[in-house]
């Protein structure tokens, strides 16, 4: 677990190259504001894990899986997002399996996090 608050927040300069992608040619945003959406996206990527997590655990396994992350989106009602989250897991699961068969190139193991039991 973190040791410090201030380790659950995502890097200021991930949250801020994705916000400028997602405001319009011109626009621009505050420190206050960037600071506030990168808080707000940590806050945000802890509730999915906790609702992913109590879905792993009600299952009595272990590891937490893209699907968990899922079923946690529809059980929280983030109902539209699911689709398109899929759509971007299936894209990345493409992406490792390319680089995983591909002649020549270092395989890459797919990292599984394990929960621990409480």
């Amino acid at each position: 677990m973190a040791e410090k608050l201030e380790d659950l927040n995502l890097p200021l300069t991930v949250v801020t190259r994705i916000v400028k992608e997602a405001l319009p040619e011109g626009a621009t945003i505050s420190k206050e504001a960037r600071t506030g959406l990168a808080k707000a996206a940590s806050v945000f990527v802890l509730y999915v894990t906790s609702a992913a997590t109590n879905i792993v655990k009600n299952k009595k396994r272990k590891a937490l899986t893209g699907q968990d992350v899922l079923d946690a989106m529809k059980d929280i009602e983030f109902d539209r997002f699911v689709e398109p989250l899929g759509e971007a897991f299936e894209q990345y699961k493409l992406v490792i399996s390319a680089r995983k068969s591909g002649a020549g190139k270092k395989k890459d193991e797919e990292e599984i996090e394990t929960i621990e039991d409480d």
